[in-house]
């Protein structure tokens, strides 16, 4: 009897793209990648941040490189991708929110939060895809959603437009590239306990309130959502496209 063997999780000789990789989230979803094989590189705006994470990997026998990026500056996006071979893998991390009441946001906060979560998560995805064609490269998008791409919160409204969106852009994608087989998927995770979030934690009545929603009892950690990273890039996800990892302890199960 041939028994069936399952599909690797290894990224060797697979090149990497991590935006927003300076800290939390970006950081932990480089490292793991980097734990799997591939090579990559962590992008942000300032140097300081990712050329220390980079160094971190390389320190732990990982591959990782630095480059500084504004994603939110499209004339620099398009010459990132053009000056550099094409990745297999990109991880679509960069975003910001502002919470507040929907009768509160301003024109400002609207362009802040939608400009950076859903229009530079498109036009880098579109850079990277257009090298992936030239290239002929068969990839992996996955871009960082959240559960409110899911479900609507209080004083998220903007948050919540922009990750519903991604949600829509990520289906389109996949139909888009599934004859290069490119596959797009998003990543959903809940409330992640990050330097960035502890201090919305320090309200006692808003952190019961998050963790009366997460079902399993606990907030979600950086390392919740590493091996979700490396499934959606690597072989044994083949077949997965145009869906969302959902990464929530059973907040949307309610």
């Amino acid at each position: 009897m041939i028994l069936p063997r399952t599909p690797s999780l290894r990224l060797d000789g697979r090149r990497a793209l991590v935006t927003g990789a300076g800290r939390g989230i970006g950081l932990a979803l480089a490292a793991a990648l980097a734990d799997a094989g591939a090579q990559v590189t962590l992008c942000a705006r300032s140097s300081e941040e990712i050329e220390a994470g980079a160094a971190a990997i390389r320190e732990a026998g990982g591959q990782a490189d630095a480059a500084v990026l504004d994603v939110a500056d499209l004339t620099a996006v398009a010459a990132f991708f053009a000056a550099r071979p094409a990745f297999d893998i990109l991880v679509n991390n960069a975003g910001t929110n502002r919470p507040k009441p929907m009768i509160d946001v301003t024109e400002d906060d609207y362009d802040a939060v939608l400009d950076l979560n859903l229009k530079s998560a498109f036009f880098v995805a579109q850079g990277c895809v257009r090298a992936m064609l030239a290239a002929g490269t068969r990839g992996s998008l996955i871009h960082v959603g959240s559960q409110m791409g899911h479900v609507g919160g209080p004083n998220r409204s903007l948050y919540c437009a922009s990750k519903w969106g991604l949600e829509g852009m990520n289906k389109a994608l996949a139909l888009d590239l599934a004859s290069a087989v490119i596959r797009s998927n998003t990543i959903a995770p809940t409330f992640i306990d990050t330097p960035l979030t502890r201090p919305f934690f320090e309200d006692a009545a808003f952190k019961a309130s998050v963790l009366a929603k997460i079902k399993l009892g606990r907030l979600g950690t950086v390392e919740d959502l590493m091996g979700a990273v490396v499934f959606l890039a690597s072989d044994a996800a083949a077949l997965i496209t145009g869906t969302s990892l959902v990464v929530d302890g059973g907040w949307t199960a309610d």
